[in-house]
């Protein structure tokens, strides 16, 4: 009875903590904000151009093209937003302090100098360090910025999880970057060096996709559903805008432009803008689909078919011939993995490549995939684990779904019945499906459905484990790499006795929901 007593004591505490913080640390009111929307689409200028010569080609088809390159993904994005003539709407889960970042900011400041409004949506989980930065940007004439689900509490941020945990643990993990009305770019790449291979550092491999024609205005619709959402706030109304320093701004990315790294992205001799100059960009056009989350995700209020994931079971359709999936982060539970085997056993090949532990950046993640790895093959589905490879694949090549040394999968793409493709930001786990609002394109093109199918027939088997259920029914995993004798591994490969047991143990906590 006694201790009994002393939880409810502890439980009363804690709730008058929580009560009292968030009277102490309340959001802003949004009560009779206008709503604000997408400027119209501009028909002049070279963006302007390229996305009414095709279309009037092509009437009611989209233009897309993969960005598979990290250093033609960072270029792709500073050279249209360097041509904007009108307005440039991006959102974005991870913005970072460093060289793209800087560079991106600095190419979205000069455009709203010429008088091109710019609005920019950021998750508030996933811009660490660019408080005074946003506050300085915000100040600026023609620059708009919002932050997702922010913590009231700017030192330490993370406290506000403490007294708003539930609001906060939804975040947005959409990516768009949309310019003038008639380009975006929609994918798994948040921004930062990592994301687009910039210096020496291990990046991740990823892709994204640029769009033109009708689903850049479905982008544009969705930008402003998330702009004019309740979860997002006015950056001037949660910063410090006393922190506001534009000298400091300017210098700081001054420097940044000139760092060597930085150099294939600050000359108009990059490979992407004369592309884009030209014209030349191998546009593909045919039916793309928007699939996103509706933003009410973010208040925990969407019902069941506002949810991406039943929009993706309906619009992809039956699959009959195979699933070809890539997911970093690859959590499916029962019932993701009752509908892969299911797929399996009705005849349909059914290929998921993810991260092997070694590779991945978040254990936890990998504790949730592991439990599910001997149901999976034994339903009939091939897994395939990526592992740090020899070489680094530039450009067009980086399609074959595989980075370099070091490199981690970050990419969220899959193929289906070898005719239609999905690029976006969804990973198969219950965070995704459940809590993170998320976005992407689904695009009826064989030729990109293909391309990553045909990995799955030729590279990825040499440059990923390939995990499978021996004879005596235990797990192996199998290198086989081109010119050497294959090498077979009893346990997760090169993981260490303290992390494989990290693992299993994180495995058994009930925080599947959550992952």
């Amino acid at each position: 009875m006694r201790v009994i007593k002393a939880v409810l004591a502890l439980l009363l505490i804690a709730a008058a903590a929580i009560l009292v913080a968030s009277m102490l640390f309340p959001l802003p009111s949004i009560e009779g904000r206008p709503a604000e929307t997408a400027l119209p689409a501009v028909t002049e200028g070279m963006l302007g151009r390229m996305a009414s010569e095709g279309s009037s080609a092509n009437p009611g088809k989209s233009g897309v093209v993969p960005i598979a390159g990290g250093h033609d993904a960072i270029a792709s994005r500073l050279v249209l937003a360097a041509a904007a003539t009108r307005s440039i709407d991006a959102q974005y889960y991870i913005w970072h302090d460093d060289t793209s970042g800087r560079l991106l900011l600095r190419t979205l400041y000069e455009a709203s100098k010429r008088g091109v409004r710019v609005r920019l949506l950021l998750d508030d989980n996933g811009v660490p360090g660019l408080d005074r930065t946003m506050a300085t940007l915000a100040a600026q004439p023609n620059f708009e910025i919002r932050l997702f689900n922010p913590s009231t509490v700017r030192r330490p941020k993370m406290l506000g999880y403490a007294f708003d945990f539930f609001r906060m643990n939804r975040r947005m993990h959409n990516k768009s970057f949309i310019v003038d009305g008639v380009a975006a770019i929609v994918g798994g790449r948040n921004v930062g060096n990592e994301y687009f291979k910039v210096g020496d550092e291990s990046y991740y491999f990823d892709l994204d996709v640029l769009g033109t024609g009708p689903v850049v205005q479905d982008t544009s619709v969705a930008f402003d559903r998330y702009w004019n959402s309740a979860s997002v706030f006015a950056a001037d109304t949660i910063l410090d805008m006393s922190a506001a320093n534009l000298a400091a701004f300017l210098a700081e990315t001054d420097e940044a432009a000139a760092r060597p790294e930085a150099a294939e992205f600050v000359t108009p001799d990059a490979p992407v803008y004369k592309r884009l100059r030209s014209g030349a960009l191998g546009l593909e056009w045919v039916d793309v689909k928007l699939v996103v989350d509706d933003p009410a995700k973010g208040e925990g209020k969407a019902t069941r078919d506002q949810l991406m994931i039943a929009q993706l079971a309906k619009v992809i359709g039956p699959v009959s011939k195979g699933l070809d999936l890539v997911s970093a982060y690859f959590v499916p539970g029962k019932a993701g993995t009752a509908y892969f085997d299911g797929l399996a056993g009705a005849g349909a090949q059914v290929r998921i490549l993810t991260n092997a532990l070694e590779t991945t950046d978040v254990a936890m993640v990998h504790a949730g995939y592991a439990k599910y790895r001997r149901d999976l093959l034994e339903g009939g589905v091939k897994l395939y684990e990526l592992r740090p490879v020899e070489g680094a694949p530039d450009g067009d090549a980086e399609l074959n779904v595989i980075g370099s040394s070091g490199a981690s999968l970050h990419a969220k793409t899959f193929s289906v019945d070898g005719d239609r493709i999905f690029i976006g930001s969804f990973n198969f786990d219950p965070r995704s499906a459940l809590l993170n609002c998320e976005m992407g394109f689904l695009i009826d093109s064989p030729a990109m459905a293909q391309t990553i199918s045909g990995a799955f027939d030729s590279r990825i088997p040499d440059d990923a484990y390939t995990v499978s259920l021996t004879p005596q029914g235990e797990l192996s995993w199998t290198a086989n790499r081109p010119g050497e004798a294959p090498q077979s591994f009893t346990s997760d490969p090169h993981s260490s006795v303290v992390k494989r047991a990290l693992v299993v143990v994180l495995g058994w906590l009930p925080i599947e929901w959550m992952l």
